[in-house]
Formats: C-alpha cells, structure tokens, sequence
C-alpha cells in the first residue's frame, strides 16, 4: 500500500465500520479514516462485523471480501436482503485477480471498490465520495419532489421507491440511479457520463454502471431481459422512457 497523506479531515464526520482479517490493512485503513476525521470500528472477522453492523448501524462499510468465518460477500447479501441494511452504504476491498468476485459483489449492491494491494489516500478519497451522496446536504425543493412512472414512484425526501404499491428494496447507488432517470426521461447518457453525474466521479470502473443498471432492471422491470424502461442504446448508453397511458388507444 502507498503511504501517501491522507486528504483533509472531513467537515461531517461519518462512524465507519471496517471488516477486515489482516491485522495490518485494517490498522492502516482505519488511520486514514480516523485521520480524515471519521469514527472507526474495526471487526477482523464475518460473524463479529455482521453483529456490529447490526447492533450499531455504521454511516458506511469497509469490507473485505476474504473473510474467515463468513465471507464478505455473504455478509453483503445478509445486509441487502434485511430493510435496515437494504442501502447501507458499502465500499468492498477485492484482491487484484478477483474480478468475478468483484463484479458479483457489485450486483449484490456494494457501492464502490478498492482493488488490493491499494492506496490509502485513494480508499479514502473513494469513502468520501460514497458518503458525499449518501448524505447530500440541503437539497433543493426541486430536488425533493416526489418522481413517478407509471406504477414506479419515488420519494427522495424519505428515500423510499415503489412499484405497484410494492416498497423496493434499492441500494443507495440504485435509488440515486433511478431518480436521474425519472429526472431526465427520453435523454440519452453514456455510463461515463452517469458516472460523472450519478457518482460524481472522473474516474472508475465503467462496469460498475453496467452492474448498477442491470440490478435496477431486476427490480422495474417487468422481463428485465427485455427491458422496455431503462433500454440500452447500442453503442451510446442508456435511456429512461417513461411509461404512458395508451389504454385508450387511437380514436
């Protein structure tokens, strides 16, 4: 790891839960944080960091995917499937040449990672990031109108989103996701500009934004093979066509 200088204390200090076995990163990962002005706890295996993740809710997770006991991915798939770990914010650290396990942890909802061995300046650059969106502060009235389609409605003020009268169960990337789409219907954007503009990174992984739209069709979709809401336009990207009331049909 490159011991390069942390970035600036954070103004809004977030409590920080990092899951990791190897004594050293996780003493390393949580000085960066705790010198970026977070509150860090620190589990060094899955059944200790499920518990604490349960009993004290975190504003944000750092989890290792190699976990003795249970693993990092079945850690997250607990989280997700469980309404108060349902969009708790995640960044995973994945070994280099684990890239299946990397992308299966992003369809699994995991926020953002950091492939080992890594920087600690960039983990916290990428924490912050993740929490910069998870809680946006002051939004705009415009910002916090309610959003619908068809059955799918959203309400960004309480973060909650329905399909049918049925609650769904977003991540907090998804739901960030779905609110640019219902936002801005019928426009065209690529991943790296959704990246830009729903992340609100320069930089990343683009299949992170393949992943990420691939669950949110799992969700709205009614045949998420053949989406008719979020459709990709080959070659350029993906737009959101909103649903329409044709039951009357021509006159």
């Amino acid at each position: 790891m490159n011991d390069s200088p942390a970035s600036a204390a954070s103004p809004d200090p977030a409590r920080i839960l990092v899951i990791d076995d190897d004594l050293t990163v996780g003493e390393v990962v949580a000085g960066y944080l705790t010198r970026a002005g977070h509150l860090v706890d620190r589990a060094c295996d899955g059944r200790q960091g499920l518990d604490l993740a349960r009993a004290h809710r975190p504003d944000l997770l750092v989890l290792d995917l190699m976990l003795p006991g249970i693993d990092g991915l079945e850690i997250l798939r607990r989280l997700r499937a469980s309404e108060d770990g349902a969009d708790l914010p995640v960044v995973l650290l994945t070994a280099k040449g684990d890239e299946a396990d990397r992308i299966l942890g992003l369809e699994l909802g995991a926020d953002d990672y950091v492939t080992k061995p890594f920087s600690p300046r960039e983990l916290v650059l990428r924490v912050q990031s993740v929490l910069r969106r998870s809680r946006a502060a002051a939004p705009t009235a415009s910002a916090l109108a309610p959003l619908a389609s068809g059955d799918v409605t959203l309400d960004p003020q309480a973060r909650r989103a329905h399909r049918g009268g049925n609650e769904l169960l977003l991540t907090l990337r998804e739901f960030d996701l779905l609110a640019f789409f219902l936002r801005h219907p019928r426009a065209v954007f690529s991943r790296q500009e959704l990246m830009q503009r729903v992340w609100g990174w320069d930089f990343g992984d683009l299949s992170t934004v393949t992943v990420h739209v691939r669950r949110l069709r799992e969700k709205i979709e009614d045949d998420p093979a053949a989406p008719t809401l979020i459709t990709t336009v080959w070659g350029v990207g993906y737009r959101y066509d909103p649903v329409t009331d044709d039951k009357d049909g021509p006159a």
